[in-house]
């Protein structure tokens, strides 16, 4: 049986706010609809992704804004994908080299931090 992670829920203060940020670098929004008046389900795929995050604010999630910190996305170039996020008007860092990879780093505007990965030229293991 598969197991496929397709949705990760990042805790935000401003949905709006939130939701801008991601769409300016390149989130493609699927869903944005209001539950309730305390409820608004907003979900953006990364370009490339078959993995969405949903913006949650009175989702019911344990994690508070800026807690999230960890979210890793594997890029093709972790330069290309440093200027991108800079020519985005975000303030981001790297690139940082490690045996596993190169990484560039940033944050949202609730402070939940992402990494970027460009995978080192090794190959890939495949499960037994």
């Amino acid at each position: 049986m598969d197991w496929k992670i397709e949705l990760l829920a990042v805790p935000v203060t401003d949905i709006d706010r939130s939701k801008a940020f991601y769409e300016r670098l390149g989130f493609v929004t699927d869903i944005d609809t209001r539950v309730d008046d305390a409820i608004r389900f907003v979900q953006l795929t990364p370009p490339g992704s078959a993995c969405s995050i949903s913006l949650d604010l009175n989702l019911g999630s344990r994690t508070k804004p800026g807690e999230l910190d960890g979210i890793q996305v594997v890029v093709a170039d972790a330069d290309a994908a440093l200027q991108q996020l800079r020519d985005a008007g975000v303030d981001a860092r790297g690139v940082e080299e490690y045996p596993w990879g190169r990484f560039a780093y940033f944050t949202d505007p609730d402070g939940n931090g992402w990494a970027l990965q460009e995978l080192p030229d090794y190959p890939v293991v495949q499960p037994s």
